[in-house]
């Protein structure tokens, strides 16, 4: 078990940035995700980390150890890939007790330490197949435990649930955390998909472009997101942006989007009037748009008319695609809504969970909060 450390690190393809900077401190026993598009860097940080990739520039450290230039044999780590790697002829035993014979660890010890990863895993009837005999679901759990049975000081994943079905990656999340909390060891979990990091993650990096975007809770995420891409990129569906501008009449402060007007409630007068007769763009999540006959009781509702043009019954919510104006954007609204695709209906937002971008603050960087 350990702390992992990312200090200043860059990495270079010859003229390619793929990681820019990073500085990033994993406490023990965490289970940090880097999260973020294809492209963004993630991976190839792991791979730094892992000892597969050599770093251009900065630290890296497993506990107090600079292991820049440790072998990756030596670094006490074990990783699981997104294929999972496993040797065909060899039974599960001897998949997952392979690299402890290599290491020429005593036969007891082996068995000891297979039967008992097989049995946190529920894999311990599989022992003596071969992986061809096996479900996607069954390959990834021995994927793992060929992981776990090295007692390592941290576990690095990369992208190790792409290949499952729907429902087996539910059910393999579930599985991923419990086992976190079971070994009480440092979990280092790449994805892109943002519903896997906010299920399992203590705390979730978000990248792009090879820059760390903003480091936090899930929760703090969604809420607080620092700028437009992390705004945009953690929830599902995404955040709806509009273009407009911020304007006061008569004591009163609106947004105004061209075809249509939100007034912001007095108690954020003071937060946004900074951007007083400045272009913003603004954003609410579509959990935030209502069908105002049953919207919660309390919320600060602004009325928006619009025209529905696609819904999507999902069961326990409908997924509503409106216009208004040149303005397109997703509403989740109750399942007891009825409409039709061409139906004029009203919304309202809630204006107590809203975010203001400023694209002024940083020209280089997604627009920033305010």
């Amino acid at each position: 078990m350990a702390s992992v450390t990312y200090d200043h690190v860059w990495k270079r393809f010859g003229d390619v940035v793929a990681v820019q900077d990073l500085t990033l401190a994993i406490e023990d026993k965490e289970f940090l995700v880097l999260v973020g598009p294809s492209g963004c860097g993630k991976t190839t940080a792991l791979r730094c980390l892992a000892g597969l990739e050599e770093i251009t520039d900065g630290k890296v450290m497993i506990g107090d150890q600079v292991v820049n230039d440790v072998a990756p044999k030596d670094r006490d780590i074990a990783m699981v890939f997104q294929s999972y790697a496993l040797y065909p002829h060899m039974s599960v035993y001897d998949n997952m007790a392979f690299g402890l014979k290599l290491r020429k660890f005593d036969k007891a010890d082996i068995d000891r330490r297979v039967k008992e990863a097989a049995q946190t895993l529920g894999i311990e009837t599989l022992l003596k197949r071969k992986p061809k005999e096996l479900s996607g679901g069954q390959r990834q759990r021995v994927a793992v435990g060929r992981a776990i049975v090295r007692e390592p000081k941290v576990f690095l994943f990369d992208e190790p649930l792409s290949n499952l079905d729907a429902k087996l990656r539910v059910q393999t999340r579930a599985e991923l955390s419990k086992l976190h909390k079971r070994l009480e060891t440092t979990f280092i979990y790449v994805t892109h998909d943002q519903t896997e990091a906010m299920t399992m993650a203590t705390r979730i990096a978000v990248m792009n472009k090879g820059k760390l975007q903003q480091l936090d809770t899930p929760q703090v995420l969604y809420d607080h997101p620092a700028n437009l891409f992390v705004a945009g990129f953690i929830g599902s569906p995404a955040m709806n942006f509009f273009n407009g501008k911020v304007i006061m009449e008569e004591g009163k402060m609106f947004v105004d989007m061209g075809s249509f007007r939100v007034r912001i409630p007095d108690h954020y007068i003071t937060r946004y009037e900074s951007v007083v007769g400045k272009d913003i763009i603004f954003g609410i999540r579509p959990e935030d748009i209502h069908n105002p006959e049953y919207a919660a009781p309390g919320i600060v509702a602004e009325p928006v008319d619009v025209t529905v043009d696609v819904t999507e019954l999902m069961g326990n919510e409908i997924f509503l695609y409106l216009v208004n104006g040149n303005h397109n954007f997703i509403a989740r609204v109750d399942p007891r809504t009825h409409t039709q695709y061409g139906a004029k209906m009203r919304v309202v937002f809630n204006m107590d969970n809203i975010h203001i971008f400023d694209p002024s603050l940083d020209a280089e960087n997604p627009p920033v909060v305010i």
